[in-house]
């Protein structure tokens, strides 16, 4: 490449050649901000503004869709401190190992109270955060302890238990002053106001024995039969003042939902049958009632085709009568007495056979009357 001694040339901009900013075909130039999407603002974003702002308990304040946002935007925010802080310790203390793992191996029951402290500490935000918050997650980590213990005492009076069950000095005399009795009287102040149920049983038999082995050091002794025993011993003194009794252990322990079985089985894992409304019986009276009608217009069918009506009863009744007894198979082998009474049996004494027929033959010449009904 040479070089030149001559004089530069600048260049007249006026001159110069513009390229379109969009392309090179001849058009208008739009900015593309004007084609940007309008910017959103998340539940979550929304509900750390007004926190930040300090205005969030009184805009949640004010209800309607709005507060249903920031509800779930809250709760998004704080069921993961609920686990971490409340949920693992206390199923860690039950020995609850894989419900403390994560909040998808929750058993039902402790899925229940992972909800209502999860909603107690949403209720505390919305309702409290009306000052300037800058690191919510921090803030709402610091009251978790306190609303959850407040709403749990709040859903205990609403049931009509004690909110802190305390032993009453007349109740520990009552017991003697004994370690493990008024321990268990205590444990029975909190469990008559807790949602939990203890299966088909009315108490959690399986774990006070055990608390009670590690208050009596009895370890052969502590078993369901003993403490039911003691929990008996325990409500009679309670019983002493009956209106005390009410209020704080018979009317919440009522409000206790029943637990519900799917599907009830037998000892060997069969499905068993619920149990029909109405008297025991009436199923056995049904089907008889039923085999009744069937014999009895078999009867006229035989008769009516010119066979003799002794020969048409025998023939009918030990068919009809003498197989497998439907209505009783659900009961234990002679755990009742015979519902056919030897109506078969009855076939082979002269005296009762011409009974039968007579009665089936008046059944028969009755005007107008439903076959489907022998009424006697």
């Amino acid at each position: 490449m040479g070089t030149a001694n001559a004089r530069t040339v600048h260049l007249d901009p006026s001159t110069r050649r513009r390229r379109p900013r969009n392309g090179e075909a001849a058009g208008l130039y739009v900015s593309r901000s004007v084609w940007a999407p309008p910017e959103t603002v998340t539940p979550e974003q929304r509900l750390r503004d007004l926190a930040a702002t300090g205005r969030l308990a009184s805009v949640a304040a004010g209800g309607g869709p709005e507060r249903a946002e920031l509800t779930g935007a809250a709760y998004t925010m704080v069921w993961p401190i609920v686990f971490m802080r409340v949920t693992r310790r206390f199923e860690r203390q039950r020995g609850h190992a894989a419900c403390a793992a994560a909040v998808e191996n929750l058993a039902d029951e402790c899925l229940d109270r992972f909800h209502d402290d999860v909603e107690a500490v949403v209720d505390d935000l919305l309702a409290h955060a009306d000052r300037p918050i800058r690191q919510l997650e921090a803030w709402v980590a610091t009251r978790v302890g306190a609303a959850t213990v407040n709403a749990h005492r709040r859903r205990r009076g609403e049931r009509g238990a004690l909110q802190r069950p305390r032993l009453p000095g007349w109740l520990a005399d009552g017991l003697g002053q004994d370690k493990w009795l008024t321990t268990l009287a205590v444990d029975i102040l909190v469990w008559v106001g807790v949602s939990g149920t203890a299966g088909h049983e009315l108490w959690p038999l399986e774990s006070w024995a055990q608390t009670r082995a590690a208050c009596t050091g009895d370890w052969t002794g502590s078993d369901p039969a003993t403490v039911r025993r003691e929990i008996d011993q325990v409500l009679a003194v309670m019983r002493r003042r009956p209106d005390w009794y009410a209020s704080f252990v018979e009317r919440p322990l009522g409000a206790k939902q029943a637990p519900v079985v799917a599907m009830a089985t037998d000892p060997y894992g069969e499905p068993v049958a619920p149990l029909g409304l109405g008297e025991p019986d009436d199923r056995v009276e049904s089907e008889l009632r039923r085999l009744a009608g069937d014999a009895v217009r078999a009867i006229g069918d035989r008769i009516g085709r010119g066979q003799p009506a002794q020969d048409a009863v025998v023939e009918v009744v030990r068919t009809v009568f003498g197989g497998v007894f439907t209505g009783t198979l659900d009961q234990a082998p002679h755990g009742g007495a015979d519902p056919l009474r030897g109506v078969t049996g009855a076939l082979s004494d002269q005296r009762r056979l011409k009974a039968i027929v007579s009665a089936a033959l008046t059944i028969l010449d009755e005007p107008g009357k439903d076959k489907n009904e022998p009424g006697r």
